[in-house]
């Protein structure tokens, strides 16, 4: 990094700050966020069920583009959410509207992974529990 000239230093390390922005976003979003939380508890239980049900690497690639896709869903309704409190502090029905249409984006986000929590952990769920029947 050294041999590197000082502008391309500054954006070098401006980028590398960025990251760190980002993590404080979803950190602030965590603890602030009841919902958030929710996802990452539910996280937890994916990959442990993931792990426990040994799933295909196939599988492993549609639960983390899920998880991923609901994290972000739920995330940028939080930005929304902060966004329309900040300039619509008193109600307005068209910032109600706002809020509504982003939490809608989340639960559409969450209903298909659970879709593709179904699919992935079903029949291998499935097979489990009827062995654990007959043993």
């Amino acid at each position: 990094m050294d041999k590197l000239p000082p502008r391309h230093r500054t954006r070098w390390r401006h980028e590398v700050a960025s990251f760190g922005y980002a993590f404080q976003g979803i950190r602030e979003a965590l603890q602030t966020e009841p919902h958030l939380r929710f996802h990452a508890l539910a996280t937890v239980v994916v990959i442990g069920l993931g792990l426990w049900l040994q799933v295909s690497r196939h599988d492993w690639a549609l639960l983390a583009l899920s998880i991923g896709a609901v994290w972000t869903a739920e995330l940028l309704n939080t930005a929304i959410e902060t966004l329309v409190n900040l300039v619509s502090p008193d109600f307005h029905p068209l910032a109600g509207r706002a809020k509504d249409v982003a939490a809608g984006a989340v639960l559409l986000m969450a209903l298909a992974a659970g879709v593709v929590g179904l699919l992935v952990f079903g029949p291998p769920l499935w097979t489990k529990l009827l062995a654990l029947r007959t043993s």
